[in-house]
């Protein structure tokens, strides 16, 4: 797969077309063009000339560049200047003829008029009428470009040339306009691109080497001072600073960071010197994934879109028919003034312009997007914004999603023989390869020797089972002890605990406590306020711990001591019980939920600066640990739609009243223009809200 970035595409319709231009090209395996953010990605075997061809054929201005020659900083999309200065003069001839109608009119033949509306004419309406030919010519007529060319020459013809004029002019300052808020949008997403690292500062033989970030191999260490971006994943093994995190996370509070943590590319070093060792190349970095959904949101496209799009193909054709039926029916049946209805005709034409929905629409969703990623919310695709809209029940994992999943031990309690001591080493020992929260509390707990261990057994939704100096050791829940025959006291435990068994011999209990997220309670209320009608806690932890954390949370519904497969079949159940139009999320950390995530229909989850597993298996991701922002997601979601959904009602409001006034011979072509490009730049300024 190769990506490229189009320059000079500001047609949504075009890019569709290239799209499926493309795709119908011998030898290419995939294709997908990105109009938001002007990006083409082919898996083919093809010269670039050839799809260089495909794309003139459709659109002659744009351009294909490879999308390391782009440079990020490059606007050459919008030329400003140029379409200022020829509307510009446009205006200028427009109102000159305007002015002086009357003595232009006074000229043989009218030809003062004629030299100055046909130059005006064609400035403004040179690339509609270009392209309106170039589609006949390739036999696809009925487009937006040929609704205005034969209205405007329909307009000429019977020698209305000002409205002619002023047909192409407004078309051509809506264009302006809309042009504009392609490029604002499109500007939105390049500032988030700029936090991809442009270097890296290579430690080699204590000399700095400034190399670019890709060249870095993983186990090699860069330095990185204050003010510079981190420009690779890995792990800090010298000196201590604060780094900015809003980048990756829409958190402006800075981070403390010292040695043996975490850090990550995009993040701003604020204060010291930080000595990182690289952990993952660039191309496998959260950036760099982060990023890649960034730039390719908008290709999964919502149904609103995809019916816009077919609307607008079907929609033309109907309109051009109508408008000679309009022309001709009339005067034929009841003798009146062919005229009369070819000029009501062309009103029909102008106001009946698609351009409101077809540009608006995917502005709205490209805006969502970019507005939530700005929040440090990323969503994978405009669908997803849909669904988003249409969830009622919330369901949400506990530990490190609710809670913090940072576990103390608050009690230990050793049986048969066992001391305190010995029971936390034993553990300490058993838990010694798992990455779970609660294995990692008690070895930070213990802080002694781990002896090795072997024939070591994860049991997923249990415990582990380990072998030390041959002595069969099981660490786990009570469902473990039963599993396996071993006799104890006491089977209900209020609190997450940890039993184990020593050669099938019971040893005892640890006691583990885990915090709720300071936000968590706030999180639940917002989705209430939404009108969220439940929210739902899955978990592996037992019953009374669940139950305390529902009560405090004041969650809906709680489900306890579940396998990861058993939080499938839940949502499962949830999802055949949901209406028609309800949908089930999920909210998850991303690794031990993924399978969950993946069953819901909107998968949401969280952490996802440092998580592989939240980045490839969700639809939603939220990049910071705070659980509130699901509820903004949603909130994100619910207003891209509402104003997507005032563009369409305004648009065919206006339209229709307008095609009822043109039919009675009340609207001129003048309103038609003004009501046509008024709607069309009050749709895009109000798609660009959803930027904010």
């Amino acid at each position: 797969m190769k990506k490229y970035r189009l320059k000079d595409l500001d047609c949504p319709n075009c890019a569709a077309e290239i799209e499926g231009n493309l795709r119908q090209l011998g030898g290419v395996r995939a294709v997908e063009l990105n109009f938001a953010a002007s990006i083409l990605v082919l898996d083919t075997d093809n010269p670039i000339e050839a799809i260089r061809h495909v794309i003139k054929q459709v659109e002659p201005d744009a351009e294909i560049v490879e999308q390391s020659d782009a440079k990020s900083d490059e606007d050459t999309d919008f030329d400003i200047k140029r379409e200022l200065v020829l509307i510009g003069i446009a205006v200028v001839l427009f109102f000159v003829g305007l002015i002086f109608s009357n003595k232009l009119q006074a000229t043989p033949y009218s030809i003062g008029e004629y030299l100055v509306f046909i130059p005006a004419y064609l400035l403004s309406g040179w690339t509609v009428l270009s392209s309106a030919g170039r589609n006949i010519f390739r036999g696809k007529v009925f487009d937006e470009h040929f609704l205005m060319t034969v209205a405007t020459l329909g307009a000429a013809a019977i020698h209305k040339l000002p409205e002619a004029v002023a047909v192409m002019l407004f078309y051509q300052v809506g264009e302006f306009f809309q042009g504009l808020s392609v490029s604002r949008s499109r500007r939105s997403i390049k500032s988030l691109l700029e936090i991809r690292p442009d270097s890296a500062n290579l430690i080699i033989d204590g000399e700095l080497q400034e190399i670019k970030p890709e060249k870095v191999a993983v186990g090699d260490t860069v330095l990185v001072k204050p003010g510079e971006r981190i420009p690779l994943d890995g792990e800090v093994i010298a000196g201590g600073s604060q780094v900015d995190t809003s980048a990756l996370t829409g958190e402006p509070v800075p981070r403390s960071v010292e040695v043996g943590e975490t850090v990550l590319a995009g993040m701003i070093n604020k204060k010291g010197t930080l000595t990182v060792k690289v952990t993952k190349p660039l191309a496998e970095s959260s950036i760099a994934k982060i990023l890649d959904l960034v730039e390719n949101a908008t290709g999964k496209k919502a149904e609103t879109e995809k019916f816009i799009t077919t609307f607008a193909r079907s929609y033309t054709p109907v309109v051009v028919f109508g408008a000679l039926a309009v022309a001709l029916l009339p005067p034929l049946l009841r003798e009146e003034s062919f005229s009369t209805w070819i000029y009501r005709a062309l009103v029909l034409l102008v106001i009946s312009c698609p351009c409101a929905l077809v540009v608006s629409i995917p502005l709205g969703y490209f805006g969502g997007i970019g507005g939530a990623s700005r929040r440090g919310i990323l969503v994978k695709g405009s669908n997803f914004l849909d669904v988003l809209t249409q969830v009622k029940t919330v369901v949400f994992d506990k530990t490190g999603t609710l809670t913090k999943g940072v576990f103390r031990i608050t009690q230990i309690v050793p049986k048969n023989g066992f001391s305190e001591t010995e029971l936390l080493r034993l553990a300490a020992v058993a838990e010694s390869q798992s990455n779970h929260p609660i294995a990692q509390s008690i070895r930070e707990a213990y802080r002694g020797d781990i002896t090795p261990v072997s024939d070591y057994q994860e049991i997923s939704g249990h415990g582990v089972r380990a072998k030390v100096n041959n002595q069969a050791i099981l660490a786990g829940n009570d469902a473990l002890l039963h599993a396996n025959a071993i006799d104890h006291d006491l089977c209900k435990v209020d609190g997450t605990v940890v039993h184990l068994a020593v050669d099938n011999l019971y040893a005892g209990y640890i006691i583990i406590a885990d915090e709720i997220k300071e936000d968590a309670t706030q999180a639940i209320r917002d989705l209430k306020a939404l009108g969220i009608e439940k929210t739902i806690m899955l978990t592996g932890d037992n019953q009374p711990v669940s139950e305390s954390v529902a009560q405090k949370l004041g969650l809906d519904d709680y489900l306890a001591e579940l396998l990861p497969e058993d939080k499938v079949d839940a949502i499962e159940k949830l999802i055949e019980q949901a209406g028609k139009d309800e949908k089930i999320a999920f909210v998850g950390d991303g690794i031990n939920d993924a399978p969950v995530i993946a069953r819901a229909d909107v998968g949401i989850a969280m952490g996802g600066a440092g998580s592989d597993a939240a980045i490839d298996t969700a639809d939603v991701v939220i990049m910071t640990d705070a659980p509130s922002k699901v509820a903004e997601a949603i909130a994100v979601g619910r207003k891209t739609r509402r104003i997507v959904w005032e563009n369409i009602g305004l648009a065919f409001a206006v339209k229709g009243v307008f095609v009822v006034l043109g039919l009675v011979g009340i609207a001129t072509m003048w309103g038609a223009v003004f009501a046509d490009m008024g709607v069309a730049l009050v749709a895009v300024l109000n798609a660009t809200r959803a930027l904010r």
